[in-house]
């Protein structure tokens, strides 16, 4: 599996794109006079403070946060939400890519390329074939399984993914196709259902099967985070499809979230990754509790059984995951390694960041 080395950096190149983002956000603000429709939506800037440091810092989009503020604080409907995220994380987790790539981070080269293939195919068969049936109510429920799930696998096994150190590499080839696959099913089902969820997928393959470290990880998953939000919303542009109110929310969070993810990568590596990680999967739990909470009238006790089961089932196919990645690597019970699978253990070219 390819690594990127830091050797000359470009950081100046973020700074342009940040410069022409600013612009054209003062001209929409200033030149086309929106600057009133900014400040009535400013809570939703406030919201994507916290989202995009989120964005760029974890491997959960900014839509994290500004999915449910959307629709559980402020009671907007989830496909509002979801298109939301699209548009933010398009600026957001692009900005934090751009800035990840000019700072040379390591990169899981091989499964990052093949998730961009398979989002291709991915997204537009999801966008248009499966995300229109899905009913508001399990819009909503889908994003609070998948992000429940998530949360509950860092809190009880944010030491052992914290303590990875460098990757495992199998193969090119096997990365590769594993991308595709992981990048078109979780675009199909899971982004274009709830505008995120590639990156968390990505994720926890590299973390659980790969044993990657987070230095590496989390800025892949950003990266493909970055692709999916920018390819769907583009998707959604062409075929007329994005939810009233989606232009507002993004002209007040676009320049928040902008600077806010990039500061997130940057800021991690001064703090470390485990707090941050431990603070946004607690946030995951307690959004899972609240949306079962508020649509209990409508799940009633069939449908909290249904959402609790699916946790249950993610968390059982992150703990396959984490078995096979153990197989693949021929651990054994003393923690030492055996070659005999023929992997190979590489390790990132990075500055030392704390854990």
């Amino acid at each position: 599996m390819s690594l990127i080395p830091p050797a000359k950096t470009y950081v100046w190149v973020w700074a342009l794109w940040l410069l022409a983002f600013y612009i054209g956000w003062l001209w929409l603000v200033v030149g086309l006079d929106y600057w009133a429709t900014a400040q009535e939506h400013w809570p939703m800037a406030l919201a994507m403070a916290l989202g995009s440091y989120a964005a760029g810092s974890t491997p959960m989009g900014g839509g994290t946060v500004g999915f449910p503020v959307l629709v559980l604080l402020f009671d907007m409907p989830a496909s509002l939400g979801r298109d939301f995220s699209f548009a933010v994380q398009s600026i957001g987790m692009t900005s934090a890519a751009i800035f990840i790539w000019a700072r040379r981070q390591p990169l899981a080269q091989a499964m990052l390329k093949g998730a961009m293939l398979g989002t291709l195919v991915g997204s537009p068969i999801g966008i248009f074939f499966f995300a229109p049936f899905v009913p508001e109510l399990w819009i909503k429920v889908v994003f609070a399984v998948v992000w429940a799930s998530f949360g509950l696998l860092h809190l009880y096994r944010l030491n052992e993914i914290a303590g990875h150190s460098g990757m495992i590499d199998f193969n090119e080839g096997w990365d590769f196709r594993l991308g595709i696959l992981l990048g078109a099913v979780s675009s199909a089902a899971i982004v274009s259902v709830t505008g995120v969820g590639i990156d968390m997928v990505v994720y926890a393959a590299l973390v659980l099967l790969c044993r990657a470290d987070l230095k590496i990880a989390i800025p892949t998953s950003v990266v493909i985070m970055a692709f999916a939000s920018v390819y769907g919303l583009l998707i959604k542009l062409l075929a007329g499809d994005i939810q009233p109110g989606v232009f507002e929310n993004w002209l007040a969070a676009a320049p928040v979230v902008a600077l806010g993810a990039p500061l997130g990568v940057f800021i991690v590596g001064l703090i470390g990754r485990k707090p941050t990680l431990l603070f946004v999967a607690t946030l995951c739990v307690g959004q899972f509790i609240w949306t079962c909470f508020n649509e209990y009238h409508r799940l009633q006790e069939l449908g909290l059984f249904v959402a609790l089961a699916a946790v249950g089932v993610m968390l059982l196919f992150f703990e396959k995951l984490r078995a096979w990645g153990a197989i693949l690597a021929g651990d054994t019970k003393d923690g030492q390694h055996h070659t005999s699978l023929g992997y190979k253990k590489v390790e990132p070219h990075v500055h030392s960041e704390q854990d």
